[in-house]
């Protein structure tokens, strides 16, 4: 009966371990997962700070069709001008998050939708493409994206004649 009870101690202690171990990579994933969930909510509001604050001071943003803005004010800027257009929707969803062994980095990698006025058309156009997000957590234990990156499957319209 000893036998029996010093084995499954021993078997619960190996279970706890494994799980002690794998959990910090497990929550941090989990942190960047919600950290996406709430980011896709602040879309909705087009609030151009509650967006602003998911990047760090020195982030880096390239999306199709633009060049790279470099630090908050260049992101806020872009970020203004998208928030103008009433058509503007905004959906993005990570089918795969890593975080580094040391857990202070992270990114996701995901597909995305986004609705927008053309700007030749002036009519609601859809864009689908492909991101990836890399993140650092700060000394506050919040994520924060240092580089975001998005391309577009859709085919650029033809040059007009």
């Amino acid at each position: 009966m000893q036998r029996k009870l010093a084995l499954t101690g021993f078997i619960a202690c190996a279970l706890f371990t494994l799980t002690s171990q794998a959990a910090p990579a497990d929550t941090a994933a989990q942190a960047l997962r919600q950290n996406e969930e709430q980011w896709n909510k602040d879309y909705e509001t087009k609030d151009v700070g509650k967006l602003l604050a998911h990047y760090t001071d020195d982030a880096v943003l390239m999306a199709p069709g633009m060049t790279a803005s470099h630090g908050k004010e260049a992101i806020g800027k872009v970020l203004k001008e998208m928030i103008q257009d009433p058509k503007l929707s905004l959906k993005f969803h990570a089918t795969r998050v890593e975080v580094s062994k040391g857990g202070d980095l992270g990114f996701t990698e995901g597909s995305y939708t986004m609705t927008m006025t053309s700007p030749a058309t002036k009519k609601p156009m859809t864009d689908k493409g492909s991101y990836v997000t890399v993140y650092k957590k700060l000394a506050d234990g919040s994520w924060k994206a240092i580089s975001d990156i998005a391309t577009s499957e859709v085919p650029p319209a033809p040059p007009s004649k």
